[in-house]
């Protein structure tokens, strides 16, 4: 992931991030689902949505079990929170040069 869009999310609201952790841990939801899981207003999950589509974070696709309702999920861009083992490895061996 290219490094300006990782300092996009980390400019982003509390509610954004809180919505992009979501995702992580859940996987592809409605925004309803969004708005259970998340305890935030719909209002609050429609702003964070739009602010994560914004920098191609999140994808909006058909809810096909009800296409009044779209269903939101993480881009293959979307940077990874949880970094590897080997990546924590290699940082260590480098500071410890």
């Amino acid at each position: 992931m290219a490094e300006a869009e990782q300092e996009s999310l980390d400019d982003l609201p509390p509610s954004a991030k809180l919505v992009f952790k979501v995702l992580e841990y859940n996987g592809p939801l409605t925004q309803k689902g969004i708005v259970q899981e998340s305890m935030l207003s719909a209002r609050t999950v429609r702003y964070a949505l739009e602010r994560l589509e914004g920098i191609d974070i999140v994808d909006e696709d058909v809810y096909f079990a009800d296409a009044r309702q779209n269903l939101y999920q993480l881009t293959d861009a979307a940077p990874d929170s949880h970094p590897a083992e080997g990546d924590a490895d290699e940082a260590e061996a480098c500071c410890a040069e």
